[in-house]
């Protein structure tokens, strides 16, 4: 079995593949340090790297300030009362707002945390995705504030980028993957980033708890005892 010592992964800068995307990631790693302006939107896809981001910039900035990250996706049946006390934040990073516009006791709640923290010099970090301007807005002054905000169009990995990422998730976590396997995953698995992270993630445990490789035969054996 293997020993629950490792580290979980953690969303960081260094673990984001910038690829197409290095403006989001260099705004957002400014924004972390202090900088750039009060309100910035993050739109893309479905394993885009919205959440990575999102977290990268929590983790940053919490090393010497104070960050936080809410998912809607999780939260938003609580209410628009979770947003309490959370404008005292250098950093807010509010992902999945697609889940609560159009709902106009969230939209004023959310218009209150955005000038509350422009009054105290917070920022606040929004992810979606799609863009503000094709969102069904029940404010019209708060969707054109986030239309005139920082916008960035994330891109999704091509093919070679993908592997790249995995190697550079996988290095970080001490393990090197063949090229073959890297091309055989991507063939036969989804091609988005989260599957393949996912997929990794339990393909690295199980290399652990049998010491292991992960080459293409190993990786068989290891589908087919999980079914």
């Amino acid at each position: 079995m293997p020993l629950g010592l490792r580290l979980p992964d953690k969303a960081l800068f260094a673990s984001f593949l910038p690829a197409r995307n290095a403006e989001a990631a260099a705004h957002l790693a400014r924004l972390a340090a202090g900088y750039g302006p009060a309100l910035t939107w993050l739109c893309g896809p479905e394993g885009s790297g919205k959440t990575h981001l999102l977290q990268a910039s929590c983790a940053a900035l919490g090393a010497r300030g104070r960050a936080g990250y809410l998912p809607l996706a999780e939260v938003a049946a609580l209410g628009a009362g979770v947003l309490e006390g959370l404008t005292e934040l250098e950093l807010l990073c509010v992902e999945d707002l697609e889940r609560v516009v159009g709902d106009a006791h969230w939209e004023r709640g959310l218009f209150g945390v955005l000038r509350e923290m422009e009054d105290a010099g917070g920022r606040l970090l929004l992810a979606a995705r799609s863009p503000p301007a094709l969102l069904p807005w029940c404010l019209p002054d708060l969707g054109s504030r986030c239309a005139a905000a920082a916008v960035f169009q994330l891109r999704g990995l091509d093919e070679h980028e993908q592997q790249a990422a995995l190697r550079l998730r996988a290095r970080l976590r001490g393990v090197e993957i063949p090229d073959e396997t890297l091309a055989w995953l991507q063939r036969r698995f989804p091609r988005d980033m989260r599957t393949l992270y996912v997929l990794l993630d339990e393909l690295d445990e199980a290399s652990l708890a049998a010491q292991r490789r992960l080459t293409i035969p190993f990786i068989r054996e290891v589908l087919r005892s999980r079914g």
